[in-house]
């Protein structure tokens, strides 16, 4: 699987993407030390499945970034890697389409065992973010079919309704039933609060 490191300090990159190597040997570790350039790699390598990306990289401002980043690799997911962890900021993060936030701060084992989770279909936030109440990982929500759980999966990693029947081959009403039901059981009204509780209860989501 082809990931996509962006950083702009390169000792830092280069040691988390060597440690990314030796922890997951099937991961193939692409670099970048701007958006520019991670531009360039996005736009060569049409299948990344992984990107994780600093907000503070010199070519670009907050968000712009990830917003940049999810319009060249749209199939990938994105998580961003970042010394500021502000509550607002992770919402931010999660409004502009990522997967996860994992803080600059965090232990490097937090770190790895964040990106696991992310690797295996779940969503990695930093425990400020979620409140005290985070439940071990868990295969499935009751009384989500399998169906509704990859809905749920393209819908947490950034997906259209409209990419969503696009790629199941469904109808808009389906997808639409879909989603009411996934938004009914999770108890939420948005894709950032659906992506709040995927982290929240620990979910793994089929990729």
């Amino acid at each position: 699987m082809k990931t996509l490191l962006i950083d702009d300090h390169t000792l830092l990159r280069e040691t988390l993407a060597a440690v990314m190597g030796q922890t997951w040997p099937a991961l193939q570790v692409l670099q970048a030390g701007s958006l520019a350039e991670a531009c360039v790699q996005c736009d060569a390598h049409p299948d990344l499945r992984l990107v994780l990306v600093d907000l503070g990289l010199p070519d670009a401002v907050g968000m712009s970034s990830l917003v940049a980043l999810r319009q060249r690799a749209p199939q990938a997911r994105h998580v961003v890697v970042s010394a500021d962890d502000r509550p607002q900021t992770v919402m931010d993060a999660i409004d502009a389409g990522a997967v996860g936030f994992i803080p600059k701060t965090s232990e490097f084992r937090v770190m790895v065992d964040a990106l696991d989770q992310v690797l295996q279909g779940g969503v990695y936030l930093p425990r400020a973010a979620l409140g005290p109440s985070v439940r071990p990982a868990a295969a499935d929500p009751p009384g989500l079919s399998p169906r509704q759980l990859v809905v749920l999966g393209l819908l947490v990693d950034g997906h259209s309704n409209k990419s969503i029947c696009r790629q199941l081959d469904l109808s808009a009403s389906t997808v639409k039933s879909h989603l009411e039901t996934i938004f009914l059981r999770l108890a939420v009204t948005s894709r950032t609060q659906a992506v709040m509780a995927v982290a929240r209860l620990g979910l793994r989501l089929p990729g």
